[in-house]
């Protein structure tokens, strides 16, 4: 250790009682974090890149401050998604220290991480006050039965409205209206029911079937039309692909 002139010529002064650092909150009980090993926590991060084209929500599940699991999702960017498989394979067995210094490919990903160490850190993760936090896996579960993620994509303009494309309950094959060109319901096909059923032994026909619903005041629609191309159907049966 090298101590400058000034320091060496000081005389020497007592620290008072050291009381450690404030205790966080993690899985249940309160921790006075002094190392990484005392870092606990399952909770999610969002980042985004530079041109903001694309954004990263990353869940980590923290034990003892070693990553065990990890899920990476990305939108807006095709290009992040490849950059998210190879997060995946990065993180698992970094310590959240090493993982926050570690070139996770993408910076809206690097930014996700940035976000989730300080929300760790500072004992806000989301098993904060859960015993015990949550096992291994419990990543893997917010993604449902059909292991996807949760998207939403919407378009609209000023001079035609809105067009739904896909939300959490899936594909949207039509949109009703009502005899004022209001959005009154939608149709949608099940993406992760669809290919489920396809790998169960079903014909597409059959899988199609199973996994296609409406939401809405579907019935009382004055018609239906395709949110990609516009085309009209007055039929309220829900079939995919659409015909009368």
């Amino acid at each position: 250790m090298q101590y400058s002139k000034d320091v060496e010529n000081m005389c020497p002064v007592a620290k008072g009682a050291y009381h450690g650092p404030a205790p966080i909150p993690e899985e249940g009980k309160w921790v006075q974090a002094k190392e990484i090993k005392d870092i606990s926590g399952l909770t999610h991060g969002v980042g985004w890149c530079a041109p903001q084209q694309g954004a990263c929500k990353l869940t980590l599940n923290v034990k003892e401050g070693v990553i065990e699991e990890c899920l990476v999702e990305t939108i807006g960017c095709s290009g992040m998604t490849h950059s998210a498989a190879m997060a995946a394979e990065i993180l698992p067995k970094k310590t959240i220290l090493e993982a926050l210094n570690t070139d996770l490919v993408c910076d809206a990903i690097n930014v996700a991480m940035r976000e989730i160490f300080l929300q760790i850190v500072y004992g806000r993760s989301q098993t904060a006050f859960s015993e015990g936090g949550l096992p291994i896996g419990a990543g893997l579960d917010d993604l449902g039965k059909g292991l996807r993620s949760q998207v939403g994509t919407m378009y609209g303009t000023a001079a035609k409205g809105a067009r739904y494309l896909e939300l959490a309950q899936g594909y949207v094959t039509r949109m009703a209206l009502n005899d004022k060109d209001e959005i009154v319901a939608f149709e949608f096909l099940n993406l992760g029911k669809f290919t489920d059923a396809l790998k169960k032994g079903s014909t597409p026909e059959e899988a199609v079937q199973g996994a296609m619903g409406h939401y809405g005041q579907w019935d009382n629609a004055a018609k239906y039309i395709d949110p990609r191309n516009d085309a009209e159907t007055h039929d309220s049966t829900s079939k995919f692909p659409i015909s009368e």
